[in-house]
């Protein structure tokens, strides 16, 4: 398998130019991270916009003189785990908080507990969730470099024309389909319009939380697939698809969005309402300014907000070359200094586009009361003003799923369940009963292995 581009940085580069994205790419190479041992190597990060440029041009300083070298692209399972075993892997890695569990339980990952002391890093800083992910029977192994929240994005001209109202109620479950049907839209056999979508497989952890249900116990030991609550929160949430013509029709036009274009589903009013990440409303802002953009938090069926967070998180792979140096990168680049200056050169950059600038959400959470209350300034843009305001406040409802030794495979578990009943395979009882057995499998082995 061949690397990913890599990218080799210097703190030679001026700040403005590292926050204008002014890095070049290196010559692919083979699958080994390290060309020398002054090679500092990160796996599953791409520096981007200036959040993440500006970061890295001070976590380049905090090792220098070593060279640091980014390999482009997403995390990649198969070649961390083989570079890890053949004792050459990266120096720190970047990959998804869920994932943090299996690979800490396989002994892939080094525990943070003398990073921490090493480098004085308050972990109370940090958003509880984000820690929570990330430890695994009281250890922790990763430091958020994200922290992805999600509340409700309503159409609000589609929804108040069908309804009299720009609001939708998630707590009430036979109110919603309703709703869903009622917004929904054909030409012909075709869906044109979305009324409400539940955003499953993805979120199907939402919809368990908000029916009072747990995909896993909270030590991460017991799967709970087959419980009364998750069959449930299935049934429902594929119940709303098959409200809208079912699950051909709706992966038809889901499909078909222009998500990152001026032409998505929201400016084109292929959809009502759906549950999305946070980073979306920052697309949003800037390819369609002026839709008529609403944002609610989450209602469980108590009538109580719920936020849905997942991200990644950096951490150091078992054998990193620059163990010493590895830590101070990740501490660096996690800091709430770090983040502050970084959001100050991203919402200037967005500013100078046009674009309302529409906040930061890091996992750290004295940099995220900075950049609400210095950073961020309200824009005029009514919608996108309230998008924020909502994002900040709905990060105090959060909830994530407890951290497990199985990682991929309890990951791979409920996401498989899902989309044999979106597929028409097997009914939700059925396809939760095996994902459960099959998660379940994967926990005692993983466990078993770890003790």
């Amino acid at each position: 398998m061949a690397a990913p581009p890599r990218r080799r940085f210097r703190r030679s580069a001026s700040l403005a130019a590292a926050s204008t994205g002014l890095l070049t790419l290196a010559a692919c190479g083979g699958i080994s991270f390290a060309d020398d041992s002054d090679t500092f190597v990160t796996m599953g990060f791409g520096a981007g916009d200036a959040l993440g440029t500006v970061r890295l041009e001070r976590a380049t300083e905090a090792v220098a003189p070593l060279d640091v070298q980014v390999n482009e692209g997403q995390f990649d399972e198969q070649q961390f785990l083989s570079a890890v075993a053949a004792d050459d892997p990266p120096s720190v890695v970047r990959m998804d908080r869920a994932l943090i569990g299996g690979y800490a339980a396989r002994g892939a990952l080094m525990p943070l507990t003398e990073c921490v002391d090493q480098q004085g890093i308050d972990l109370d800083e940090y958003r509880p969730g984000a820690i929570d992910e990330a430890t695994l029977d009281g250890t922790l192994y990763g430091l958020p470099d994200s922290y992805d929240n999600r509340v409700l994005l309503v159409n609000r001209a589609v929804v108040r024309e069908a309804t009299g109202s720009d609001t939708v109620d998630t707590s009430d479950w036979a109110g919603l389909t309703d709703f869903a049907e009622s917004l929904q839209t054909l030409d012909g056999a075709r869906l044109t319009r979305i009324g409400f979508d539940p955003k499953i497989p993805e979120f199907f952890p939402l919809w368990v939380e908000a029916n009072g249900g747990q995909l896993i116990s909270d030590d991460g030991r017991t799967a709970r697939l087959d419980s009364p609550e998750v069959v449930e929160a299935l049934e429902y949430a594929v119940s709303l698809i098959d409200a809208q013509g079912g699950w051909g029709r709706f992966k038809a036009l889901r499909d078909s969005f222009d998500q990152f274009g001026a032409n998505n589903q929201i400016a084109r009013d292929q959809v009502g309402a759906y549950p999305m990440e946070d980073w979306y409303v920052n697309v949003l802002a800037g390819t369609s300014p002026d839709v008529d953009l609403g944002t609610q938090p989450f209602l469980n069926r108590e009538g109580e907000p719920i936020n849905y967070v997942s991200g990644l998180s950096w951490a150091i792979p078992k054998g990193s070359p620059h163990v010493d140096e590895a830590c101070e990168f990740i501490a660096t680049m996690t800091s709430a200094e770090s983040w502050v200056e970084a959001a100050r050169a991203k919402a200037e950059e967005v500013r100078a586009s046009g674009a309302p600038y529409t906040g930061d959400y890091t996992g750290n959470r004295e940099a995220d009361r900075i950049i609400e209350n210095e950073i961020w300034e309200p824009t005029g843009n009514a919608a996108f003003d309230e998008a924020t305001r909502q994002l900040y406040a709905v990060q105090e409802d959060s909830f994530s799923v407890p951290a497990n030794a199985a990682g991929t495979e309890f990951r791979k578990a409920w996401q498989s369940a899902v989309n044999r009943v979106l597929s028409g395979d097997q009914e939700p009882e059925e396809a939760l009963r095996q994902a459960q057995d099959l998660a379940q499998t994967a926990l005692d082995i993983a466990n078993q292995g770890e003790e």
